[in-house]
This record gives structure tokens, sequence and C-alpha cells, in this order.
């Protein structure tokens, strides 16, 4: 360590006017690095204090459009999320195509759409995304169409476990019950109050010129709170704080007739057949479940016998297990703090060939294409009865 006395110190500053006027171009470009660095530290200090709000609109606000892309076979959840980023791009200018990549089949899915009147389009590949910019709402990882690996989206929100980042934004909260309730929190955090609107007139975006930009209209409003409530079993399961913060949040802006037509759509008749083959076949090592519902047309049935089957009394966490097209679907619920059932379904099938599984502590899902569940090259393979063994080892912390 070098010390400076006092009096070399006053002679080093009584000598820089001199320095200075015998230097002037190098003093000059000392200066304005100074200069250049203070700034650019304080524009990194105003980025990273922003809201997380306030700098996904930036980045909205950069594109002329963007595609908002949901999960496959999209739930309230993703669309509620999806609409909510296109009334953050519409605040901008920017706008929002609002696409999906499966099928919207559950009655409860089918009935936000229509009721909600809303606009989606379907992707089958890559080539169908004709914007430069891509939002994913409710996964982070873009999955379910050819040349998904292709995507590197601008921004991601969810709440759900996994790895997957936006080129310029990430805000993932595994620890959130919705993604719904980020864009309530959101919304909230931008003072936005809510507005009336005739839902027939919606078309997928509120488009008048009585309508003020930083204002959620009820079809909106009505949309995010059935997204926390379809998530969180109406905030009894897997929610936080958060959830029940936004949802009295959103409270005032919720149109109750059309929340009470989406909770409550006319029910397919395959799946209350599901529900009683599930509840007919199960078998239960107490106080665990498992059944196999067999043959299915409508593989959302799947996972409503689980929701079905977890109601029973003395059974705390459930896999029911039913088969399409040549794979087993896989669906889990779990009301026992001893099962994260999504962990449990993904040790199930970790050793199985290009099977899938994972989840949430409360619920989980996957699924296992039967010629490689009977055993392809090296595989021995597996049989229905030998899963059956495996859920029920997975459930008691076993495998």
């Amino acid at each position: 360590m070098y010390l400076v006395a006092a009096g070399d110190l006053v002679s080093l500053v009584e000598g820089l006017p001199g320095y200075a006027s015998e230097n002037p171009v190098e003093v000059a470009g000392v200066v304005v690095g100074l200069l250049v660095l203070v700034g650019g530290g304080f524009a990194l200090y105003r980025y990273l204090t922003r809201s997380p709000v306030s700098r996904l609109k930036s980045i909205l606000a950069d594109y002329d459009a963007v595609t908002v892309l949901m999960h496959p076979n999209p739930d309230p959840d993703a669309m509620s999320s999806a609409l909510a980023v296109d009334q953050l791009a519409a605040a901008g200018g920017t706008d929002a195509n609002l696409c999906y990549t499966g099928e919207i089949r559950r009655p409860e899915n089918r009935a936000f759409q229509t009721v909600l009147d809303l606009d989606f389009e379907r992707v089958e590949s890559v080539g169908d995304i004709d914007t430069d910019a891509v939002v994913l709402v409710d996964h982070n990882e873009p999955r379910g169409f050819a040349g998904a690996e292709e995507i590197d989206p601008v921004a991601v929100v969810d709440h759900h476990p996994g790895g997957g980042t936006g080129l310029d934004f990430t805000d993932v909260r595994p620890e959130t019950g919705a993604c719904a309730t980020i864009f309530a929190e959101y919304f909230e955090s931008l003072d936005w109050d809510f507005f009336e609107v005739d839902v027939a007139l919606t078309d997928g975006g509120v488009d008048t010129a009585d309508v003020p930009a930083d204002a959620m209209p009820s079809h909106v409003a009505t949309g995010l709170i059935y997204g926390i409530q379809s998530d969180t079993r109406s905030l009894t399961n897997g929610c936080s704080a958060a959830d029940f913060a936004a949802a009295a949040y959103l409270y005032e802006g919720v149109d109750s007739d059309l929340l009470n037509r989406i909770a409550n759509p006319q029910v397919d008749a395959e799946v209350l057949d599901v529900k009683s083959r599930a509840i007919s076949e199960r078998v239960v090592n107490a106080p665990y479940g498992f059944s196999d519902v067999g043959e299915v047309s409508n593989t959302d049935a799947i996972p409503q016998a689980a929701d079905e089957l977890e109601t029973l009394e003395g059974v705390s966490a459930v896999v029911v297990i039913g088969e399409k097209e040549g794979i087993i679907r896989i669906a889990g619920r779990s009301r026992d703090d001893r099962v994260h059932i999504g962990r449990a379904i993904e040790a199930v099938v970790d050793d199985i060939p290009m099977a899938e599984g994972g989840g949430h502590a409360r619920m989980g899902g996957g699924k296992i294409p039967i010629e490689y569940m009977d055993g392809i090259g090296p595989s021995e393979g597996v049989t229905r009865e030998q899963l059956q063994e495996r859920i029920f080892a997975a459930m008691a912390g076993e495998r």
C-alpha cells in the first residue's frame, strides 16, 4: 500500500491546472470517459430499479407486433395471461397475436374462449409465427409444434418450474399459484382502473375511442380472476398470499354474469363416464389412490377424473391414467404435504424412453408412448401392473 503525504497531495492538486493546459486532449478524454461511465451507471441503475411491468411494457413498445404464445392445450390461466399481454401491448401501440399450438378442449376452457369472445390463432409450425418478437405466458420453454426449438422469446412470464428465459425479460415465480396472479400484480402496480365493456364487441380486444389506455376492461378482469381460480381450485390448493391479493384487486372489475357462465359450462357425457370408471376401477393403498380408465377419446377427461377421485374420503394423493392413440396419459393430484405429485410422476417415467412427466406439488401430469412402454431395443418395457406399482411407490417416496 502506498501513502501520500499531505504536502505531496497539495502539490499534486496545485499542478493539475498546469498539466491540463499543457495536455488538453488527454484531460478532455479523461473527463469524457468519466462522464460516460457515470451516465452509463446511472442509466443501468434506473433500468434495474424499474418495476417488472415497466420493463415489460417498454420491451413490447419496441415492436409493431408481437406473438403471445400460450402452452399447448391452453387453460384459463394461460388464456387470461395472453389477454393481459394484449392489454399491455395495446397501451403502448403494439399489436398482439394470441396463439396456441394444440387444442382447446375441456368444457371450461371452451366456455372461457366462447363466453369472452376471444380470437386466438392456432399455429402448427414455427413458420406460422410472422412476428419478430414472441412472448411466452404460462410456460417458459416453447413446445408442442414443429420448430419450437428455434424460438427465442423476448419475454417470459410464468409460474411453472423450468429453466426457460426471455432474451430481454424473465419473470418466473414457481411459488405463485397462477400466472394470472403475476399479471394482476402488474396492473395493480400501474394503478389501472376497471371499466365495463360489452363482451360481444371485444372480438379479442377492445378498440373504441372511449376506452382509456390505462384501464382494464371487465372481460379481462373476469378472465384473470377465473385463471387464478382454476389453477388454485378456487384459492384452496397450491396458492400463495399473492394469489389472494390479486383476486382481491380484480374483484372490483369482475363481470359476475360472465364469470358464472365460464365456471358452470355443460359437462361432456364422456367426462361423466370416465369419472365413473375412475371411481369404480380405483385401487386404494391408503392414503394413495390409482385408477386406470382405459381407452378415452377425450384426454381432458383424465385430469377431471383425477380431480374427482381426490375428493374421496381417506385419499390424499391420486394418479389416473388413460389411453388414446397409443399414448398413456397421466394425471396426478395431491393434497398431501408429503407427496409432491409432479416429482412423483417424473420419477415414475424417468427411465422410460420418450416419456414425459412433471408438474407442481399439487398437480402433475405426463405421457408414455405405449410402444416404448412395451420395450424397444435394449429396454425390457413396463407392464401396466408394474406402472401401477411404480406410481404407488413414487407417491410413498420410494422412487
